[in-house]
C-alpha cells in the first residue's frame, strides 16, 4: 500500500506538469480511496493523505475554475478533520496553508467572497494556528469581500483584526519584512474600500493613516511607491476639499502623473467590436479593470469634440457587458455607475438631452433590478446620482413625472449614509426647493432634514477656522437654507417656529462655542461629578476648537504626506473622541431629573426673553419672501409684509455701497452712495418698521435691537433716513429710537443675563497704540485718563497681546485705540495691531475668559465689518468676538474710522455714561444711548461727512 501512495504522489507531480484533467481526476480518486483510517495500520498516515488531497483539489481548481466552489467546500471538510485532531505538525500546517492559498487565489480571480463554511474553517484555523500568516491573509480578504457586499462594520473589523495582529507582531523588527509590508498593504486596501463604500470622515482618516503606514514601509525605488503616494495625495485632497480648505492645495503640475490622459477610444472600441463578434463573447477581469480605468478618466473631458468618440465607446461597452457573463458583479456594477455618470457629464458639456435620458435610464435600471444583499451598495450609489440627473432634466423640461419621482427619491437620498453629511445636506436643499415649488407636503420635512444635516456637516471640522472654511464651501446653501425655512414657516403662519429656525441656522460657530461655555450651576446641584467631568471635556474641546493649525495657512505643504497632514489627522481623531465622550455625557445628563432639555436648541419661550428690554426687529432676507418680524416680550411676534421687490432692492443697496467703497470712504462717490442707500433703506425698512412700532405702542426713545440677516448684516439700519419731519434738522432712525444690534437672539439673551456686576463705577483698561497715522490716539489717552473712575493704560511697549489679555481680567470696561485690520477671506485673522505690529487676533479674544467684562469700546477700523468671502449670518468680526468672550455691550465700527473722531466721541460718550442723570441702571446698559448721543453731537459738527457718524454701531445689552 505504501507503493500505492507513492504512485499517487507521482501521478500528482505529473499532473502539475501535464495539466491533464484526467491525471488530476485519477489522483483524486486514489486519494479519496486512501482517506480511510484503515490505511493508518499499513503506514500511510491520514494527515499525509489529506495534505496531498488538498493540494490536488487546488490543482483541480486551477484547471477547472467552474468547480472552484465545490473544491473549496471539500477542502473545508478535510481541513476540519485535521483541525479537530490534537495533532500538530508540518502536515497540518501544510494542509491549512494550501487551503488558505487556494481561498486567496479563488477570491483574486472571481472577486466573490467564499461561503460561510469556508470562512468558519479559516476562523478555526486562525485560532489553532495564530502564527500562520497565510491563514490570516485569507481570513482578512474573505471578510473584506463580505464587507464590500454587506457594508457591515463587523465584517470590516474582522477583516482588519488578523492584519493588525501581523502588524503588531512585526512592528519591533528594525526593517519591514515581507509579511509586515503585505499586511500594511492589505490594511491600506481594506481602509480604502471602507472609505469608498461608507464615505464617513472617520473612514477617510483611517484610509489616510493606513495608506501612509504602507507608504513608509516600501522604499522609494519600489515601483509601487509612486502609485501609493498618489493614492495618499488624493485621499488628503479629499479631506481638505471636504473641510473646505481648498486654498492650501497646490495646482497639479502638467507633468504630474495625476494629469489625466484620455484613453485611445478607437483602440478600445475596436477591441470591444472584435470581442462582440465572437461566438461566445467573454470579458475577463483584466478587461473590465482596463475599461473601468478608461471610464473613470472620461469625466475629465472638457472638449466637445471628444464627446462623440467617448459616447460611442461607452454605449458599446454597456452592450458588451450585457452579452458577457455578469461575474464579477462588483466590477460590472461599478462600470455601469461610472458610465451613467459620464453620460450626465456629457449632457452638461453639450446640453444634448439624449445623453441625460440615457443616464437616467441606466440609473433607473439599477434601481429596478432585483434587490439583494449583493446589490445593496450599487442601489445606494445610484440613488443620489439619479436625483442629480432628474433634477437637471426637470430644470430643462419641467416634466411633472420627473418631479414626482424626485419627491420619492429625495427622502431615500438624504438618509443614505453612503454619502457624506455635506452631500446629503446639498440634496436636502434641492429637496426643499423642489417641494416648495410643487407645494408638496414634504416641504417642512425637507427643510428640517437640511437644518439637521447642516449641523452634522459642520461637526467633523475640528477647529473654528476649518469650520469656517467648510461653511464657505457650502455658502450657497448655508446662507439661504435657514432663511428659506423661516420664510416658509412665516408663510404658513408659524412665526414662533420661524424665529426658532433662524436661531438654529445662523451664528452656527458662535452657538457651538457658546455651548462649550454653558452654565453648569444647576447640574452641580444634581450630580457634581458629572458636572466636573463635562466642564473638563468642554475645556479640552474649546482649546482644540480655538487652536491655530499651521497647515490651514500654508501653501499646500503637507499634501504629499509629511508631518502637517499627520497633525491634521491627529487633531481630527482627538476631536472625534472628545465629541463622542461629550455626546455620551449629554445623554446621561438629559436622563437626570429636570435636565431633559440640557443643551437643546433654545425654544421660543427662551428666545423671546431677548426682547425683555425692548423689541427685537428681525429682517429675514429671502428669495421666496422676505419678512420683517418684530419680537416682543409680552405679546406674539408681529410680522410686517414686504413688497415683491424687497429682496432684489436690498441686494442692490449692498452692491451699491460696496462698489462706492472702492472709490474711497472720503470720496464724493461714497458720500453720494451712502446718502442714497440710507434714503432707500428708510423707504424699504425704516418707514414700515416705525409705523408698526407706533401701532404696537412702543414709545419713541425706546431701546430697540436689530437682528438682521444676509445683506442686511452689512447695511446701516441704525442710520436710515432722513425721516420726514417738521423740524429744522434732518432726523434719522437713531434720532427716534436707541438702536443696537445683535448677531443672534441667543447672544442678546446672554448679554441680558444677570451677572456679578456692581453698580459702582467700573474701572477701564485703555489699550492704546501711538502711531504717526493716528495722532488723535494721544488726545484719546489724555481724555480717558481724566475720567472720574479708575483707568489703567497700556500704551507703547506695554501694549502687547499677552499683557492686554491678562489685564482685561481685572476690568469691567475696556477701550481700544489702535489699528483694526481685516484679512479678506480669513475672518479669524481680524485683529488689533499693537506694539511693534503684534496682533491681538479675533481667535485670541475668543480664547479668553473674562468673567468681569461688561463693556468694550473698539475705537479702531473695521471692528464690526465682515471680511470678503465670509458668511454674513455668522457675524465673524471683532465686535462679535468681544461680545462672545464675555462683554455684554460693545461699540464697533462698520468700516475704517477717522482718527480725529476718536477723542471727540470718547469725550461725549463717557461724559454720558458717567453722568449723574442715570439712576439704578448698570453702566454697560447706558452705553447704547451714550453712543447715540455722542454720535448726534459728532454729526452736528461742521464738515463731518455722513460716513463718519454712520460708522459707529452698538452691539449687545
Amino acid at each position: 500500500m505504501s507503493k500505492f501512495f507513492l504512485l499517487t504522489q507521482t501521478l500528482f507531480y505529473r499532473a502539475i506538469k501535464s495539466k491533464l484533467p484526467g491525471d488530476v481526476q485519477c489522483c483524486l480518486k486514489y486519494l479519496y480511496y486512501m482517506d480511510n483510517p484503515s490505511f493508518e495500520r499499513i503506514g500511510i498516515t491520514h494527515l499525509k493523505v489529506i495534505a496531498l488531497l488538498v493540494r490536488t483539489l487546488t490543482l483541480w481548481m486551477e484547471l477547472e475554475p467552474l468547480n472552484a466552489m465545490q473544491c473549496l467546500e471539500e477542502m473545508v471538510v478535510l481541513c476540519r478533520k485535521q483541525l479537530s485532531s490534537d495533532l500538530l505538525g508540518p502536515e497540518l500546517n501544510s494542509t491549512v496553508t494550501t487551503f488558505a492559498r487556494a481561498v486567496i487565489t479563488h477570491m483574486e480571480t472571481s472577486l466573490d467572497p467564499p461561503s460561510q463554511q469556508v470562512i468558519n474553517c479559516l476562523c478555526e484555523a486562525n485560532a489553532r494556528l495564530p502564527d500562520s500568516h497565510d491563514v490570516s491573509f485569507a481570513l482578512s480578504k474573505s471578510f473584506l469581500l463580505c464587507f464590500i457586499l454587506t457594508w457591515s462594520r463587523e465584517d470590516y473589523e474582522c477583516a482588519m483584526a488578523p492584519l493588525d495582529r501581523i502588524i503588531t507582531s512585526h512592528s519591533s523588527v528594525e526593517s519591514p519584512n515581507q509579511y509586515l509590508t503585505k499586511a500594511l498593504a492589505a490594511a491600506a486596501l481594506a481602509a480604502y474600500y471602507g472609505f469608498v463604500l461608507c464615505g464617513t470622515a472617520e473612514d477617510l482618516e483611517e484610509a489616510i493613516f493606513r495608506t501612509r503606514a504602507y507608504l513608509t514601509s516600501i522604499p522609494l525605488e519600489d515601483p509601487k511607491h509612486g502609485d501609493i503616494s498618489r493614492t495618499l495625495e488624493e485621499l488628503e485632497r479629499t479631506r481638505l476639499n471636504d473641510l473646505g480648505i481648498t486654498h492650501t492645495l497646490p495646482e497639479l503640475h502638467p507633468n504630474n502623473p495625476d494629469t489625466i490622459t484620455l484613453p485611445p477610444f478607437s483602440h478600445l472600441t475596436a477591441s470591444l467590436t472584435e470581442m462582440n463578434a465572437m461566438e461566445s463573447p467573454s470579458m475577463t477581469i483584466e478587461d473590465r479593470l482596463w475599461h473601468l480605468g478608461a471610464i473613470n478618466s472620461m469625466n475629465s473631458i472638457a472638449d466637445k469634440t471628444d464627446i462623440d468618440k467617448a459616447i460611442k465607446y461607452c454605449r458599446l461597452l454597456l452592450t458588451s457587458l450585457q452579452q458577457s457573463p455578469i461575474q464579477p458583479i462588483i466590477l460590472t456594477d461599478t462600470i455601469i455607475i461610472k458610465s451613467s455618470e459620464f453620460l450626465h457629464h456629457a449632457f452638461r458639456l453639450t446640453n444634448n438631452p439624449e445623453y441625460l435620458d440615457e443616464s437616467i435610464n441606466l440609473f433607473r435600471g439599477i434601481l429596478t433590478a432585483p434587490r439583494t444583499p449583493r446589490t445593496q451598495w450599487i442601489h445606494f450609489a445610484a440613488i443620489p446620482r439619479l436625483v442629480s440627473c432628474l433634477f437637471s432634466r426637470f430644470r430643462l423640461s419641467k416634466d411633472r413625472k420627473d418631479a414626482e419621482e424626485l419627491m420619492q427619491l429625495f427622502p431615500v437620498a438624504v438618509t443614505n449614509t453612503y454619502m457624506t453629511a455635506t452631500k446629503r445636506f446639498e440634496v436636502a436643499c434641492q429637496w426643499a426647493d423642489c417641494a416648495r415649488v410643487f407645494g408638496h407636503s414634504s416641504t417642512s420635512t425637507a427643510y428640517e432634514c437640511g437644518i439637521s444635516l447642516m449641523h452634522d456637516a459642520l461637526t467633523f471640522a475640528p477647529t473654528l477656522e476649518i469650520q469656517h472654511f467648510h461653511l464657505v464651501t457650502m455658502h450657497k446653501v448655508v446662507k439661504t437654507l435657514p432663511l428659506d425655512h423661516a420664510s416658509y414657516l412665516a408663510h404658513i403662519g408659524q412665526l414662533e417656529e420661524a424665529i426658532e429656525t433662524l436661531e438654529r441656522g445662523r451664528g452656527l460657530l458662535w452657538s457651538r462655542m457658546r455651548g462649550l461655555h454653558t452654565s453648569l450651576d444647576q447640574l452641580v446641584t444634581v450630580d457634581s461629578h458629572l458636572a466636573e467631568k463635562f466642564a473638563a471635556l468642554n475645556g479640552d474641546l474649546e482649546a482644540l476648537t480655538t487652536s491655530v493649525f499651521p497647515m490651514v495657512c500654508s501653501s499646500g505643504r503637507g499634501v504629499n504626506g509629511n508631518g502637517d497632514m499627520d497633525a491634521l489627522g491627529s487633531i481630527m481623531v482627538k476631536q472625534r473622541k472628545l465629541l463622542n465622550e461629550r455626546d455620551s455625557l449629554i445623554t446621561q445628563i438629559r436622563s437626570l431629573p429636570g435636565s431633559k432639555n440640557f443643551l437643546m436648541a433654545p425654544s421660543f419661550d427662551t428666545l423671546r426673553s431677548a426682547a425683555a428690554h425692548g423689541p427685537v426687529i428681525i429682517v429675514n432676507h429671502c428669495k421666496w419672501r422676505s419678512d420683517i418680524i418684530i419680537l416682543l416680550y409680552d405679546f406674539p411676534p408681529s410680522i410686517i409684509p414686504t413688497p415683491e421687490y424687497f429682496y432684489d432692492c436690498a441686494e442692490g443697496l449692498k452692491d451699491r455701497l460696496l462698489a462706492a467703497q472702492k472709490e474711497g470712504l472720503d470720496s464724493e462717490e461714497y458720500e453720494d452712495a451712502l446718502t442714497s442707500v440710507l434714503e432707500d433703506l428708510y423707504d424699504l425698512v425704516g418707514r414700515p418698521v416705525i409705523k408698526r412700532l407706533h401701532e404696537l405702542n412702543v414709545p419713541e426713545q425706546s431701546r430697540i435691537w436689530w437682528c438682521p440677516t444676509s445683506v442686511f448684516c452689512s447695511l446701516p439700519m441704525h442710520a436710515m433716513g432722513p425721516i420726514p419731519s417738521d423740524g429744522p434738522r434732518k432726523l434719522y432712525f437713531s434720532d427716534l429710537y436707541i438702536p443696537s444690534y445683535t448677531p443672534t437672539l441667543s447672544a442678546l439673551v446672554e448679554s441680558h443675563k444677570p451677572g456679578s456686576h456692581s453698580f459702582g463705577k467700573p474701572s477701564i483698561l485703555h489699550v492704546a497704540q501711538l502711531d504717526r497715522y493716528m495722532p488723535g490716539v494721544q488726545d484719546e489717552v489724555f481724555l480717558i485718563r481724566r475720567l472720574n473712575t479708575n483707568v489703567a493704560t497700556l500704551i507703547s511697549e506695554r501694549a502687547t497681546p499677552s499683557v492686554a489679555l491678562e489685564r482685561l481680567q481685572d476690568h469691567r470696561f475696556a477701550h481700544f485705540s489702535c489699528h483694526g485690520i481685516l484679512e479678506p477671506g480669513k475672518p479669524f485673522n481680524a485683529c488689533f495691531k499693537l506694539h511693534r505690529g503684534q496682533h491681538l487676533t479675533l481667535l485670541d479674544i475668543i480664547r479668553s475668559r473674562l468673567p468681569s467684562a461688561e463693556f468694550a469700546f473698539l475705537a479702531a477700523c473695521h471692528t464690526a465689518e465682515l471680511t470678503e468671502e465670509s458668511i454674513a449670518d455668522e457675524g465673524l468680526h471683532l465686535s462679535a468676538a468681544v461680545q462672545y468672550s464675555g462683554f455684554r455691550s460693545v461699540v464697533g465700527t462698520m468700516w475704517a474710522m477717522a482718527d480725529i473722531d476718536g477723542p471727540v466721541l470718547a469725550k461725549h460718550f463717557y461724559a454720558s455714561v458717567f453722568s449723574d442723570e442715570w439712576s439704578g441702571v448698570p453702566y454697560y446698559e447706558r452705553t447704547a444711548e451714550a453712543l447715540r448721543d455722542a454720535v448726534q453731537l459728532l454729526r452736528r459738527k461742521k464738515r463731518v461727512s455722513m460716513e463718519r457718524w454712520v460708522n459707529f454701531v452698538h452691539y449687545g445689552a
